[in-house]
């Protein structure tokens, strides 16, 4: 499972709205120093889109995810995951969102039903 994107900026401003978080790092590079960090909402939403796009006709019924790096405007980024185990009702991945020519940004688990 692979799922690709490249990090824009201008999402950031509308999330920030979204999610009513004022903090200047999603908007102002001058207070990220340098280039403006994703909030951790869109890049969990990476993860989930994976898993959606992997199991169209499943429902996510558990997903845990450990923040662990910043991902900042420009990055590209690459959610994955692996099959720990499956059976006839549930799928169980090892997730994660990598910075590409970086660290790993998100890591964690996700269950799926099968529908």
């Amino acid at each position: 499972m692979r799922f690709v994107r490249e990090v824009r900026p201008e999402p950031m401003v509308d999330f920030a709205d979204l999610l009513q978080d004022p903090n200047p790092i999603h908007l102002d590079e001058a207070a990220a120093r340098g280039r403006v960090i994703n909030q951790g909402p869109i890049n969990a939403g990476y993860v989930i889109a994976m898993l959606r796009e992997a199991y169209p006709d499943a429902t996510i019924t558990a997903l845990r995810l450990r923040f662990q790096a910043n991902v900042r405007g420009g990055d590209t980024v690459t959610a994955g995951g692996t099959v720990t185990s499956e059976d006839d009702a549930e799928v169980h991945c090892d997730v994660w969102l990598d910075i590409d020519d970086g660290p790993r940004a998100v890591e964690g688990s996700a269950t799926l039903r099968r529908n």
